[in-house]
């Protein structure tokens, strides 16, 4: 039997380590299990350096905790999923495996990748441990996947409500014997770590402290505080769930320990975080049941043919953080210093490259998956399609966020674009939300001009989506 590690680095609540654990002597014999770092694959899948470099930490980490339990974990290198499907091929024949074990991946080309696997023979046997409800389980009337997220929400609650859902703890060996810890340099010989993750503390850490520090001083605040880009209210575990670092089952599990009514009481403070949670569940769910999504097509397929601007000069400013509009800039400037960025910030600089710039919702999805820590297919084709109004229960398209009420709005007093736009550190905190009329008025030469006016834009976004037939 061989266990496949992918997107589920882990040992707490993965069920496909549960499995062989549970069927293969490791007192008589260590069992074994493979990753593969992709480079090329990743890369094609347009993943960050920081999400890569985060990856490959935790994989290195595992080899010796899965050692432990009696498992011997080889990271192998394989450019693409045609390098990954040979590896396997010729593993299962070179050591009569007669099983290979793994968590099912939603995304299309790995879908694509068991299925020619499972045709070459090989005995596949695959677990779904990305959801907390199994895909395909949450339906409309008609027996289809709901095209609204709100009714979605309901039926979700209704079903975990009624059936629970599966929590497989952390991994223990049936029979442990733990096995030296292994040498990697022949295994790993190219490519190191880099650090550039190194902001971000290793899941395990993140689960034991950082995470019940947010359950007990940071959730019942969160539904105040989570649209304010200054103030640390936010969770941070998006990176973790998104390369499948920690699972979202014991996410849940944890918060129904510490509030045992939260399925019931969707008007509690607490139950925000849990809706974003169930937001995350919603594209999962929409992937499975609308693979076309990970081929670049817009869900509402009206949009498909969309004659975008996609101005170059325009694209470029916006992704330099240079647009003149401040709020817009510094959420650029975050994501080029962190990888990451604030969610509120996500769906305001969409807003502005989709329906201020008028393009391509697709660019903007491939430049946040080239820069983001937590960058996940699923979340960003959703978020995208939502700000562009192309995608499912997406914003009415004529609904467009204006930077400067939004900046006025949620950073006052300008704290958070000071942060990363420290040239405007001395302007009053009543001109720093737009201040080309303050810097004109004083003769200063600090900042650039906006590339476009907001109510031109407007109006022009207004012509532009009304071009297209409408179900509003």
């Amino acid at each position: 039997m061989l266990l496949w590690f992918r997107n589920d680095l882990r040992t707490h609540d993965n069920p496909a380590l549960h499995y062989v654990l549970s069927n293969v002597d490791t007192e008589k014999k260590s069992a074994s299990a493979i990753f593969f770092i992709s480079h090329k694959q990743w890369k094609k899948h347009h993943w960050s350096e920081i999400k890569i470099d985060f990856i490959v930490k935790h994989a290195r980490n595992l080899v010796e905790e899965l050692a432990s339990l009696g498992i011997s974990l080889s990271l192998i290198y394989a450019d693409s999923f045609k390098d990954q499907i040979s590896y396997i091929i010729d593993h299962v024949q070179q050591h009569a495996v007669n099983e290979v074990v793994a968590n099912s991946e939603v995304e299309f080309n790995e879908q694509q990748r068991d299925q020619a696997l499972l045709e070459q023979g090989v005995k596949l046997t695959l677990f779904e441990a990305d959801v907390i409800v199994p895909k395909g389980k949450v339906l409309n009337k008609s027996g289809s996947m709901f095209k609204v997220f709100t009714p979605f929400k309901r039926a979700w609650l209704a079903h975990v409500q009624a059936n629970g859902f599966s929590y497989l703890g952390k991994a223990q060996a049936i029979k442990r014997k733990a096995i030296k810890n292994l040498d990697l340099e022949h295994k790993v010989t190219s490519q190191p770590c880099k650090g550039v993750s190194k902001a971000w503390p290793v899941a395990r850490i993140y689960e034991h402290q950082v995470f019940p520090a947010f359950i007990d001083k940071k959730l019942s605040l969160y539904g105040e505080q989570r649209d304010i880009p200054s103030i640390k209210g936010t969770s941070g575990i998006s990176p973790y769930l998104a390369a499948g670092l920690i699972s979202p089952r014991y996410v849940l599990r944890q918060l129904l320990n510490k509030y045992p009514d939260l399925l019931f009481s969707v008007d509690s403070p607490y139950f925000s975080w849990l809706n974003e949670l169930i937001w995350r569940e919603f594209y999962r769910h929409l992937l499975f049941d609308q693979p076309r999504l990970c081929k670049h097509q817009c869900f509402n397929l009206k949009y498909q043919s969309i004659n975008w601007d996609n101005n170059a000069e325009y694209f470029e400013a916006w992704k330099q953080g240079r647009t003149g509009y401040p709020l817009i800039d510094a959420a650029m400037r975050q994501l080029s210093t962190l990888g990451w960025m604030h969610n509120r910030l996500r769906m305001v600089v969409a807003s502005f490259l989709t329906k201020h710039l008028l393009i391509d919702w697709r660019w903007g999805e491939k430049y946040f998956m080239q820069h983001l820590i937590d960058g996940d297919l699923a979340a960003n084709n959703g978020g995208w399609q939502w700000a562009a109004s192309t995608g499912c229960d997406a914003q009415p398209y004529f609904r467009v966020f204006n930077p400067i009420r939004q900046s006025e709005r949620f950073d006052p007093k300008g704290d958070f674009i000071r942060t990363y736009l420290p040239e405007l550190k001395d302007i009053p905190d009543s001109q720093v939300h737009f201040p080309h009329q303050y810097i004109a008025k004083h003769t200063l030469n600090l900042y650039w001009p906006a590339i476009v006016e907001h109510k031109q834009a407007r109006e022009k976004a207004m012509a532009f989506y009304q071009s297209r037939p409408h179900e509003y």
